[in-house]
């Protein structure tokens, strides 16, 4: 902490929360709360940003219930959250220029777009003799301080993931601060903020978000919950179970790490505290950390080779020969593509705003490769449909399926959708669950309705073509379209 001038009543500092809404383990929050200074606490949302992402459907509903709860639990606490409306750095400055703040505060974001952003609100503050103060509170190691021995990006999970965890011992989580001083805004600031309601962050009409809110419970208290849940009820058997796509053995701690609802740091250490405290099997535990492993290693690729959305990891894939079938798009976004894996994976994703990630993997998959569909097409459907979509982990798992990212599956990797079913819904539960229209079929015939007898289908009640599609697409024919297109375009690289 830099030396300042005592506290005055009349200066505050700023704590401007981005995707890190919570109170504990917050390290630009207890740097604030630690200062002397009255603290105000501010959240600008920016609905059309010129540069970056504007936010999709499902985000901005989770944001809306989450600065709720912020607000509600500062709130209780003797203050409250200002929200702020239009360009960034315009209404920091502005709110800056009305209540004089000695210093702001933030925890750090990654893509190159926010990166350009926080640069310039910083110069344009500290020309103003505001401090600045930046923080890690979304990351267990950020990713300039992970790098390969020539002090290049990594390229490849495993070797990323060895070198990370060599030293990773992250900082033990913080509690929420003790107490918090207020700063008392002035009315020509106050004139500034807006209400939640004014955000215009929740559907109207129509209202499609009954799903969502039937699955989540969002903000902090909910994160600590479901954090809670899974450590004491899921943890021991993930490795086992995580694939299982009828139950509920995944953490589903994704949304409230997307917001910051809940610090990586805390999943970390509560992981460590169960495996200390049960005689929980070491792969477990070490199989769920390879998972949050994932998603640093996507932040690397997200900060060392933008624009992760926009363009192929692997250069060579700018000429994949894509196919452009709107009618087909339009069936997978709907789940209305005769393969009940993949369509029960896209319903529960527009019903719920999550899902499975197996699920994640086959309906990707289908797309890219049985349907020859550019995966930035799923990335843009996900992107507006998911309530954890952030600009990380989604543009980066669609290029690994797809082939074009990093360390990315083989492109002669085809998941067969039937297969996939049979595996890991053996007695189609998730199915069912999702797809009622094939619910009373046998688990011998539920992943594959056109090869059930006639007097099966009509025992279900189910009129192929009618109560449920046919397939789109014949799965090996579309095999075969999907490996001679990647052949060319290995030949057409490889020629150069």
């Amino acid at each position: 902490m830099r030396d300042r001038p005592p506290a005055h009543p009349n200066q505050p500092i700023v704590v401007w929360f981005r995707d890190d809404q919570r109170l504990a383990d917050n390290p630009a929050l207890a740097h604030a709360a630690s200062s002397g200074y009255p603290v105000v606490c501010v959240y600008v949302h920016d609905p059309e940003p010129r540069h970056g992402r504007a936010l999709g459907a499902a985000v901005r509903w989770w944001l809306h219930e989450s600065l709720r709860e912020l607000d509600g639990t500062l709130r209780s606490l003797g203050g409250g959250l200002v929200l702020l409306r239009g360009e960034e750095q315009e209404a920091i400055l502005t709110f800056v220029k009305a209540i004089r703040p000695v210093e702001v505060c933030w925890n750090r974001r990654y893509s190159l777009a926010q990166r350009q952003t926080d640069a310039s609100i910083k110069s344009a503050l500290e020309a103003r003799a505001v401090s600045v103060s930046t923080f890690n509170g979304h990351l267990l190691r950020e990713p300039w301080k992970v790098a390969t021995r020539n002090g290049e990006p990594f390229q490849v999970f495993g070797a990323y993931w060895r070198a990370a965890r060599q030293d990773i011992c992250p900082e033990p989580p913080r509690p929420s601060p003790d107490a918090l001083r207020f700063f008392c805004v002035p009315e020509s600031a106050r004139a500034q903020a807006v209400g939640l309601a004014d955000l215009k962050l929740q559907p109207d009409t129509p209202d499609w978000a009954a799903g969502l809110r039937e699955t989540w419970k969002c903000g902090e208290s909910g994160a600590q919950e479901r954090l809670r849940h899974f450590v004491a009820q899921e943890l021991d058997g993930y490795a086992t179970n995580r694939d299982a796509m009828a139950r509920d053995a995944t953490s589903k701690m994704s949304p409230y790490l997307r917001f910051g609802n809940l610090s990586v740091r805390q999943i970390w250490y509560a992981a460590l505290a169960a495996a200390q405290a049960e005689p929980l099997a070491s792969e477990h535990l070490r199989k769920f950390q390879d998972e949050l492993g994932w998603r640093e290693f996507s932040y690397h690729l997200l900060y060392h080779f933008p624009p992760l959305h926009q363009v192929n990891f692997r250069r060579q894939f700018d000429a994949m020969p894509w196919r452009a079938d709107k009618q087909a798009l339009r069936a997978w976004q709907r789940g209305r593509t005769g393969y009940p894996i993949v369509d029960a994976g896209m319903r529960q994703l527009w019903r719920t705003g999550w899902m499975h990630n197996r699920a994640r993997m086959v309906t990707a998959s289908f797309l890219v490769k049985h349907l020859l569909i550019d995966w930035r097409e799923g990335e843009s459907w996900f992107w507006d449909t998911l309530v954890d979509a952030d600009e990380a982990n989604n543009p980066a798992g669609w290029q690994w399926v797809a082939g074009s990212g990093a360390d990315a599956a083989p492109y002669f990797r085809i998941f067969n959708p039937v297969l996939q079913g049979q595996k890991f819904d053996p007695q189609g539960n998730y199915l069912r669950h999702w797809l009622p229209e094939i619910h009373r079929l046998p688990a011998a015939s539920i992943h594959a309705p056109w090869q059930a007898a006639p007097d099966q289908l009509a025992a279900a009640s189910v009129r192929l073509g009618e109560t449920y599609p046919r397939p789109i697409v014949d799965h090996q024919q579309a095999r075969t379209r999907a490996l001679d297109a990647f052949e060319t375009l290995r030949r057409q690289h490889r020629d150069r």
